[in-house]
């Protein structure tokens, strides 16, 4: 029962953040499918014309976890849809420990989180391809280092 409680204020919270568009870039909104390592799904808002907000929900080895980036974007060629984006933030995961720890029960992961990658957005068609490297530093639950061994994202883009 507090899992839910937890994971549902975690998520409105994240939710409020997501809505809050104030202005564009080529695209103001994105959603898609995120392939890699840790696979999941990604949404992406613009809040400025060179600053967004991504979150990520993926699903790891039994567990949930709900990432929120802060990106900056600066255009990599004159075209305006190459971009290359760096950021950070946090993460929350649920994991169960079973698989993990060898014991009963779940146990709560927080953390921080970088981010580096391309993105290039199609002209003709709503669709914006990317590729990161997003390590993260475990706080709580389980501490270390996780190089997150990079992904590759598809996302359809909202003007």
């Amino acid at each position: 029962m507090r899992f839910n409680k937890k994971f549902s204020f975690v998520f409105l919270i994240w939710m409020l953040f997501a809505v809050s568009n104030v202005s564009a870039q080529n695209y103001v909104q994105a959603v898609g499918l995120r392939g890699g390592v840790y696979s999941g799904i990604t949404y992406k808002n613009f809040v400025t014309n060179s600053m967004a907000i991504e979150g990520i929900f993926l699903k790891p080895w039994k567990a949930v976890e709900l990432i929120g980036l802060l990106e900056y974007h600066n255009y990599l060629s004159r075209s305006n849809h190459l971009l290359w984006y760096y950021g950070f933030g946090a993460h929350i995961g649920f994991y169960d420990a079973r698989y993990t720890l060898h014991s009963r029960g779940t146990y709560l992961v927080l953390g921080v989180d970088g981010i580096l990658g391309l993105e290039y957005e199609f002209d003709r068609i709503p669709l914006a391809i990317c590729v990161d490297w997003k390590p993260n530093f475990n706080l709580v639950g389980i501490s270390g280092f996780s190089g997150d061994g990079g992904a590759f994202s598809l996302r359809y883009t909202f003007k």
